[in-house]
């Protein structure tokens, strides 16, 4: 019997966003993924099985081949690489901002610029990108907290409304890349099981042009 492909999601926003477009494809997880204490969910349909995780470990279940499928916002592609990776399609949600951001009267011009971020590898880029030597310096959370307390000088990090910068006297300062979730394909299980794989990008393009992620 054909193993089932496994599809990888990331847990959050990105999940809650993530299962209309599955419903509308006709994927339904068996048991409610949002109260069960499992990370593995069998569907509605034999040859399919989900598996939730971080949205940093999608890229690394999907390129090793552990989930033949996955489901991952942009920003993690361009932090940790795409490599062993397709990414046919755009799904359209969780759309939001990768911005540097700090206070708005603290000034750019010093020889050097501590930034704290989770995103060290894509503010290390840009950065350098614009010839400004930048001491980074890596946080998981509350990334506002590092300016107020005077351990960086802007922060790398995820805008949508900019409600928590403003409470905290910020501002978003450059526009690093607009983000929204993607799928993405193992290419060695894009060769072997192309007929599913296919099938299953299919289904999901439909359901976005569709507009259910709306």
């Amino acid at each position: 019997m054909t193993q089932p492909l496994v599809m990888a999601l990331t847990k959050g926003r990105i999940l809650k966003e993530t299962l209309p477009l599955l419903a509308a494809a006709g994927i339904e997880p068996l048991e409610d993924v949002h109260s069960s204490r499992k990370l593995i969910f069998e569907t509605n349909r034999p040859d399919l099985r989900l598996v939730i995780l971080r949205g940093s470990d999608v890229p690394t279940y999907v390129r090793h081949g552990a989930a033949d499928v996955g489901v991952v916002g942009k920003d993690m592609l361009l932090e940790f690489g795409s490599e062993g990776l397709y990414e046919p399609l755009d799904l359209g949600i969780s759309r939001c901002r990768l911005m540097t951001a700090g206070f708005p009267d603290a000034p750019r011009s010093r020889p050097r610029l501590r930034v704290a971020s989770k995103f060290v590898n894509l503010a290390r880029r840009h950065y350098a990108n614009k010839g400004i030597q930048a001491e980074l310096i890596k946080l998981y959370g509350a990334m506002e907290l590092a300016p107020l307390m005077n351990l960086a000088d802007e922060i790398v990090d995820i805008v949508d409304t900019g409600n928590t910068l403003r409470a905290n006297g910020m501002v978003p300062l450059e526009h690093i890349a607009d983000v929204s979730s993607r799928l993405v394909v193992n290419k060695a299980a894009m060769r072997t099981r192309h007929s599913s794989i296919d099938a299953l990008v299919k289904a999901l393009r439909g359901a976005v042009e569709q507009g259910v992620a709306a």
